[in-house]
């Protein structure tokens, strides 16, 4: 399919592109690393008469880190957080999850900021950041601003964004010492059947805290709080797992699709976790 016609800009100032949503509206979209946009623009699913290409605004190919904070500029590639060996010692969960993302081609050019802005389901960043209890920071018109990661999506493809907002950077803590990031999927570069991402810390023997998010579960991703409290306290024992995985399939909402029924999901997703946690554990 042939996209329907539009205007391309490639402005080289963040207070351009502003002006540009500002002027045009709906009928404006920024574009990252293009890989969720431009095949929505050719199968007529998304015409944008207005194309605004982000690739020479100045620092959002950032990757910083002061002490425990870590800041990712939206135009970070997934190969780049692959290849960072500063972000792999303070964040190794973000290449695990990098890894398994769509195929190498796909990875030299999807960006952090396009994984994780639109609200796909499907896309792994999104539930990785609301384990890391990220922060998104967003510019506009009336400044900037920083929205939880855990607050920012609404519903599928809705999220706290407004239209003349865009994201510049994702920011979060270092993570907590074990980590694991497991993903089911029907082939190389599919969506994920299911995946988890779980990070925790041990203290005497036990578990002092855990996250948990699952991905392409619900139409948003999910952060279970039940499934990480219930590892609380606990050696990640037969119990716990049960215990964990029964909290976050009272928070999932599968729907069936080419990747299986929704019974079929639940138990991908009890398996995937329970494999992500144990990883974690034996990481902490």
């Amino acid at each position: 399919m042939i996209p329907a016609a539009f205007e391309y800009h490639r402005p080289t100032n963040m207070d351009d592109v502003i002006a540009l949503l500002t002027k045009h509206g709906d009928d404006a979209r920024v574009m990252a690393g293009g890989h969720s946009l431009i095949p929505m623009m050719k199968l007529r699913m998304a015409e944008i008469p207005h194309l605004i290409d982000l690739q020479d605004i100045g620092g959002l190919q950032d990757i910083t880190i002061h002490g425990q904070r870590v800041t990712l500029g939206a135009m970070v590639t997934q190969h780049e957080l692959i290849n960072h060996a500063a972000l792999t010692e303070v964040a190794p969960i973000l290449r695990e999850t990098a890894l398994q993302i769509a195929d190498p081609q796909v990875r030299y050019m999807g960006t952090v900021g396009g994984n994780v802005a639109n609200g796909d389901p499907g896309n792994d960043m999104p539930g990785l950041m609301q384990c890391l209890d990220a922060q998104i920071n967003l510019a506009g018109p009336n400044g900037a601003r920083s929205v939880a990661a855990r607050d920012y999506y609404e519903a599928a493809y809705m999220t706290a964004r407004e239209d003349d907002e865009v994201l510049v950077s994702v920011s979060f803590d270092s993570p907590k010492s074990g980590y694991a990031y497991e993903k089911q999927k029907r082939k190389i570069g599919d969506y994920a059947t299911a995946a988890a991402a779980v990070t925790l810390t041990k203290d005497g023997g036990t578990v002092a805290s855990a996250s948990i998010a699952m991905t392409n579960l619900s139409d948003v991703p999910v952060w279970s709080e039940g499934a990480g409290a219930a590892l609380i306290g606990t050696r990640c024992d037969a119990d716990a797992l049960k215990a964990a995985v029964e909290a976050m399939l009272g928070d999932i909402d599968p729907t069936e699709d080419n990747r299986g029924p929704v019974a079929f999901k639940r138990h991908v997703a009890g398996v995937i976790l329970k494999r992500a946690i144990t990883r974690a554990w034996d990481r902490a």
